[in-house]
């Protein structure tokens, strides 16, 4: 039985590069992956996008209201064994979507890793994040640091240059002047309490 992984980390962890290093090395010894990205990121359109400057066309760019499993059940039907399936920004997909990845790894034997943010800018759990930690086989952090050299643990947004710590969980970086940054904890509370105290004068 082929196994559900959810590999998670703060913004600029190397979450994309990851997936493309995996995509690269499945491929180098003759077999097939498939790549699949919610439609929610619109960062990028149909490309899974590196920091690197690495850049690849998704096969499956799908809504939230879309059957996963059927979806990659048809695409074997017409194409080649599927070796691997890897998935981009999964925390943007919806609770029995995730349920639909465990199904593909576990009924059609396709190891499924997913790749994603595990919390917002405000610090609370995206749905998909959510039910992969309750639901993966393999849980995995991709580390990056803080600007100040500790461990970031967390996503700090910006509009402007400014952090903000109000508004909508989805807004993709790069559009309407919107920038995310990692964050430790201790540099997230301070920008916080910061943003806080302006916000009262």
């Amino acid at each position: 039985m082929s196994k559900l992984y959810f590999r998670y980390g703060a913004m600029n962890s190397g979450k994309s590069t990851n997936l493309l290093q995996v995509a690269h090395n499945y491929e180098e010894r003759g077999m097939k992956v498939i790549i699949i990205k919610p439609k929610t990121d619109t960062k990028g359109g149909n490309t899974v996008v590196s920091r690197l400057g690495v850049t690849r066309i998704v096969d499956m760019l799908l809504d939230k209201n879309e059957d996963i499993y059927k979806r990659v059940e048809a695409w074997c039907e017409e194409n080649d064994k599927v070796d691997c399936i890897l998935v981009d920004e999964v925390q943007f997909f919806a609770e029995n979507q995730i349920d639909q990845f465990l199904k593909i790894a576990v009924k059609m034997d396709i190891p499924t890793i997913c790749y994603g943010l595990r919390t917002d800018f405000q610090m609370n759990g995206f749905e998909g994040s959510t039910r992969l930690l309750l639901l993966a086989h393999s849980i995995e952090e991709l580390k990056t640091i803080c600007t100040c050299g500790k461990k970031a643990l967390l996503n700090g947004r910006k509009i402007n240059g400014k952090f903000v710590f109000e508004g909508k969980q989805i807004a993709i970086d790069n559009e309407d002047n919107v920038e995310y940054e990692a964050l430790c904890p201790r540099c997230y509370f301070e920008y916080k309490d910061k943003h806080t105290h302006k916000s009262k004068k």
